[in-house]
């Protein structure tokens, strides 16, 4: 027999289903099983940053079981995801199990006859196909790998004991990326707060013809007078890029008077022009694609996202989902063809099947974009699946098979209306001539377009209403997990498996909250990134990070030397640190007052600890006065003792629902209709 190592019981599971169990045994390792310990940096300097890796507290009795089952079998195959991630976990498996001599920093196969298979889908065509090819262990994904464990434990374990010292507060923590990203978030908030919001007024004119037929008119913008447009765009610097934004010339100062004008004003339509454009359907998914639109569709958080997203993969439903790859392939694009045929119509499939370019540098660990493993819209497993498991695949589904259905066809037509003073008018409309991809993937689309307007060239018009809009320049948005995702995406910062942890960090370590779905900073976030963005400019530079990415991405290619990267790093790391271990300054934490403490007077301020936010008496150690920062749900009561219900969290930042009144009554649930 084979034994056959993975990381996961539901992945073994789906193995098992696919698989002769008289042929092969599969194994779970419950993810990583050798790391880094916890307890110490483990990284040896002067031994070429040797990794002193060590066996995971709570993995011993599965590397005792790993290590029995290989004397039992026959041959051994690695059968971890292809990503560098997984790659690893393979890695350090084989290592433990001998197959591997670590002669750092040179890693060498000893059982050159070690079987290594990759797969994007856990399907029975795939392992079969995976299983006839084997191929060995990448050495060069996990070099990169451990590359990046590396430096990360540099940075997190050099820059935290420094946090701790200059805050006093010894849970703090700084990491390679997720500074940067809490760079990004700290410095769009001090960007809006320095945006000068500025008033203005937008007109717009309701037409019909000289002789009504009762419609409801012609609603038309005010673009310009004289060929002098009104609208003004304007350019705000931003760390991430440039922000432009638009507003009018009009104002409270001039508006009447141009609404009195255009009261006394003949109209006419001058020009109407036609236009048929087409409009292509978006690519298929890639995982920060993935969740974006889950965020902005379900709500969904990036790492909710990608946890249900495992449960697909590892139930053979979808492609694996850590990709930056549009790829699609050839078997799936033409039984997509035939789907769409059988489903919509010959007028709906593509002769030919639609590529997309990605945008990614380097990175391509899996080598196809993310698509169901089977035309089928409806999910059918043997393992039960949450409701949210079916709105995921569902999303990836649609997506997936609507790129490669026609594009849609609509007509643009502009309406340009302009009076005897020269004002100027214009009203854009869409009709649908062909829904295409919209069928699919977005239905209502076709159906809330208008029809061509009765209106002609050069007919009078009469103008029935004018309608004012007073707004107000809006600044740069703040982050949410969907546009964070994406400008990290843009920036070459992260990986597509790095973009979820990275936001649960900063959140689980109180730098960043979340107020209506939106990234705010908190004072303690905000201090912590000003001191390190100031101390090491180069290190939580934006194109320094990227470059680092790109360096990492060389490294898994075989491109470039792992330990020069290290090397090339650490010597201007080690040299910027020292200068800042002998500055003894401080870091200033700005707190919040939020009322007078009621014990001895003093401020109430907000405080932050490892188990979150709370609200404590400034004269602290003298008063020991602290409040916990509760939210109450309105309208609803325990069902124990008829207290309030609030809003707690977990440790991981895990929301759940409670009694006020705890530790005596000790309700809780998990879910808003629990309640």
């Amino acid at each position: 027999m084979a034994l056959i190592i993975v990381e996961s019981p539901t992945k073994a599971r789906t193995f098992n289903r696919i698989l002769d169990p008289k042929q092969y045994f599969v194994f779970a390792t419950m993810g990583h099983i050798r790391d880094l310990p916890g307890n110490k940096i483990a990284i040896n300097y002067e031994k070429q940053f040797k990794p002193d890796y060590a066996i995971i507290k709570n993995k011993a009795k599965i590397v005792e079981k790993l290590k029995k089952l290989a004397t039992e079998n026959n041959e051994i195959i690695l059968a971890t995801d292809p990503d560098r991630e997984g790659e690893s976990i393979s890695y350090h498996a084989a290592y433990l199990l001998g197959k591997v001599n670590e002669a750092w920093p040179e890693i060498e196969l000893k059982d050159k006859n070690l079987k290594r298979i990759v797969f994007h889908e856990i399907t029975p065509g795939a392992l079969k196909e995976a299983l006839a090819n084997p191929s060995t262990l990448r050495i060069s994904l996990v070099k990169a790998q451990q590359a990046r464990r590396i430096l990360d434990r540099i940075v997190g374990y050099e820059l935290s004991p420094l946090l701790w010292k200059k805050t006093g507060k010894n849970w703090l923590s700084a990491g390679r990326v997720q500074t940067v990203a809490l760079r990004l978030i700290v410095e769009r908030e001090k960007e809006i707060k320095n945006f000068r919001i500025e008033d203005y007024c937008q007109i717009y004119g309701v037409f019909q013809p000289r002789h009504p037929t009762g419609d409801e008119g012609l609603k038309a913008k005010l673009i310009s007078k004289e060929n002098i447009l009104y609208e003004e765009k304007t350019t705000f610097k931003l760390f991430s890029g440039d922000y432009t934004y638009s507003k009018t010339s009009i104002n409270q100062s001039n508006v009447e008077e141009i609404k009195k004008d255009l009261n006394n004003d003949d109209y006419k339509v001058t020009n109407i022009e036609e236009n048929i454009i087409k409009k292509y359907p978006p690519p298929p998914f890639t995982t920060s694609l993935l969740q974006q639109d889950a965020f902005y569709k379900f709500g969904f958080s990036s790492k909710m996202t990608m946890n249900l997203a495992q449960g697909l993969y590892e139930r053979g439903l979808i492609t694996y989902h850590r990709t930056d790859s549009f790829n699609l392939s050839t078997g799936f694009v033409f039984k997509a063809k035939d789907y769409i045929t059988a489903t919509f119509g010959e007028k709906y499939a593509l002769e030919k099947p639609r590529g997309f370019k990605t945008k990614s540098k380097l990175a391509q660990e899996a080598h196809e974009a993310i698509r169901p493993t089977r035309l089928n819209p409806d999910l059918k497993t043997t393992e039960k699946l949450t409701i949210n498991h079916k709105k995921l695949y569902s999303l990836i589904f649609n997506r997936a098979v609507s790129c490669q259905m026609k594009e849609a066809e609509i007509k643009i037509i502009k309406i340009n209306i302009e009076g005897e003073k020269k004002y100027l008018f214009e009203s854009v409309v869409e009709q649908v001539l062909f829904d295409g991809f919209f069928r699919l993937l977005n239905p209502k689309f076709a159906e809330s377009k208008k029809l061509k307007p009765e209106i002609g060239q050069n007919q009078q018009l009469t103008l029935r209403e004018i309608v004012e809009e007073s707004l107000q320049t809006k600044p740069p948005p703040r982050f949410n997990e969907a546009s964070l995702i994406r400008i990290l995406e843009e920036k070459g910062i992260g990986r597509p498996s790095t973009y979820a942890p990275i936001i649960t960090l900063i959140q689980v370590k109180n730098y960043i909250e979340k107020e209506n779905r939106y990234f705010i900073p908190t004072p303690l976030g905000t201090s912590i990134c000003d001191y390190l963005s100031v101390s090491f400019p180069r290190l939580f530079d934006l194109d320094f990070t990227a470059g680092m990415e790109d360096d990492l991405d060389k490294i898994a290619n075989d491109e470039k030397n792992f330990v020069s990267v290290l090397t090339d790093f650490f010597q201007p790391f080690k040299n910027t640190l020292e200068q800042r271990k002998k500055d003894v300054s401080l870091i200033k934490i700005e707190d919040k007052i939020e009322g007078i403490c009621p014990q001895d007077g003093g401020n109430l301020i907000t405080r932050f600890s490892r188990f979150g936010k709370f609200i404590a008496c400034s004269n602290y150690p003298k008063c020991k006065y602290t409040k916990s920062i509760l939210k109450t749900v309105k309208n609803k009561k325990c069902p124990k003792d008829g207290g309030d219900v609030v809003v707690r969290y977990t440790k991981t930042k895990k929301r759940f629902y409670g009694c006020s009144n705890y530790p005596k009554c000790d309700f809780s649930a998990w879910r808003f209709k629990d309640l």
